[in-house]
């Protein structure tokens, strides 16, 4: 008896041995196929522009911080326009009436409302809203000559042409990604306009302070009568 279940047993291993066992080739070969294409969509991804989502969140960006600066833009010009409005307002009720009796007053009085007049200018530029006046057709924007996107380009269009003209740009993707990028362009090109109005205006106000303050402290060294008349009221003292 022990002898048979030694041979059983002999025999179980030689058949468990023996039996075909699956090639690993034959799996990697069955898995190869689908991840050759997944390597193929990724690599044609990287090569291309990118996916529609990406793109959708690049042009929603860009638009936001352009109106983020365009806003900063138009803060900017108000705070300017009222500092110097107040200055000038201030400087022509106080201190004018006074020139006749201490001329040295004359200087710095008029460097200081004359810069903050430029000052004032620039800073109304850059706030004041620009509209093209040049007519835009249909044929114009199938041709590529202008934006439709830009308001500055359509705002002379019937609204016929402009719905088809719309309609036109929805129904072709690159059409439409190329007036998008003309778009950020057109908007950039009025940021810069507004921010070298505004830098203008900022450098002209700085220069028009600092040096109207040292000759007023200038005029008052000199003469100390004038910083004591700019303290009494117009008319004289009163009864």
């Amino acid at each position: 008896m022990d002898g048979e279940s030694e041979r059983a047993t002999e025999v179980g291993e030689v058949e468990v041995g023996l039996a075909p066992e699956v090639p690993e080739t034959d799996r990697v070969a069955a898995d190869t196929p689908a991840e050759t294409k997944s390597k193929k969509k990724k690599k044609q991804k990287a090569g291309g522009i990118g996916t529609s989502r990406g793109i959708e969140t690049m042009f929603r960006t860009s638009y936001r911080v352009h109106m983020d600066l365009s806003s900063l833009a138009d803060t900017k010009a108000n705070i300017m326009i009222s500092i110097n409005g107040i200055i000038i307002s201030i400087t022509l009720a106080s201190v004018a009436p006074r020139i006749a009796g201490n001329p040295v007053l004359l200087w710095p009085t008029s460097i200081l409302v004359v810069g903050c007049l430029l000052a004032l200018v620039y800073a109304v530029l850059a706030a004041r809203p620009r509209v093209s006046s040049t007519p835009l057709t249909l044929a114009d924007l199938r041709e590529n000559k202008a934006n439709i996107l830009f308001f500055g380009n359509f705002v002379n269009m019937s609204e016929d042409d402009f719905v088809e003209g719309m309609r036109d740009l929805m129904l072709d993707t690159d059409h439409l990604y190329i007036n998008m990028v003309r778009d950020l362009y057109g908007l950039g090109q009025v940021l810069r306009r507004k921010f070298e109005l505004l830098r203008a205006s900022y450098n002209i106000f700085m220069v028009a302070l600092v040096v109207g303050v040292a000759l007023f402290i200038w005029a008052f060294a000199t003469d100390p009568g004038a910083a004591t008349g700019l303290l009494e009221p117009l008319g004289g003292t009163g009864p």
